[in-house]
């Protein structure tokens, strides 16, 4: 069975999920080492807000996943797009399936 064509849409919505999740782990761990830093920054009196530390934690859980989805889309939409001219030219990828 050779793979001719990927459909561009359906592949830019896979990544897009895909890329949103990876995002939100991501946004996730910043979130959890700039808490970590604010405490720290608040603890040992420095002169930095802490509360620049808290929003900034909170801004990468929301913006990171947005990005990261953003960034998925538009690249799995490329990339379909491109393997569907390439694979027109050399006849595509190869592709052995096993019935369960």
């Amino acid at each position: 069975m050779v793979l001719r064509r990927i459909g561009a849409l359906s592949l830019a919505k896979v990544m897009c999920a895909l890329y949103a999740a990876l995002g939100l782990i991501i946004g996730a761990i910043v979130a959890i080492f700039s808490l970590f830093g604010a405490a720290i920054g608040a603890s040992s009196g420095g002169s930095t807000e802490p509360f620049m530390g808290v929003l900034f934690g909170v801004g990468a859980v929301v913006f990171l996943p947005i990005l990261y989805g953003v960034m998925g889309f538009l690249g799995g939409l490329i990339g379909a797009g491109l393997y569907n001219t390439l694979a027109g030219m050399v006849g595509g990828v190869e592709v052995e399936l096993m019935e369960g």
